[in-house]
């Protein structure tokens, strides 16, 4: 099956920057559509951002559209999230997440990936 890993998460301050990355080991990404979601404390785990297994076909939920970008490198086998202008309502746990049914047009709906990184905890203060 392979394994997901997340990195790069951490304490910012509001209006700040950070960087994301999803590595994965066991397995070709390349085959798969891949998406970021995270899971506030209370809340259910949400959708952030999603991208085709070609790069194309990114989309994002609303909250984080012109602030947060989504992109992949199939050669080294990884995903990124570009996060900027951070928000403390961005605090949350972010997952990776690949989904092999999605690859062409990935889906927004967590029962609609397959496997799932450990998480990687951002946390922004104001």
């Amino acid at each position: 099956q392979g394994q997901l890993v997340e990195s790069g998460g951490g304490l910012v301050q509001a209006g700040g920057s950070l960087r994301l990355s999803c590595a994965a080991s066991g397995r070709t990404l390349m085959e798969y559509g891949m998406a970021w979601f995270r899971q506030a404390p209370g809340k259910e785990r949400e959708h952030v951002a999603a991208i085709g297994w070609n790069g194309a076909n990114a989309r994002y939920t609303d909250s984080v559209k012109g602030r947060f970008t989504i992109s992949r490198d199939n050669a080294e086998n990884t995903v990124y999230l570009q996060m900027n202008s951070l928000k403390p309502e961005d605090t949350a746990v972010y997952y990776c997440a690949a989904g092999l049914r999605w690859a062409i047009v990935p889906g927004n709906r967590a029962d609609q990936y397959d496997s799932w990184g450990q998480g990687t905890q951002v946390t922004v203060f104001s």
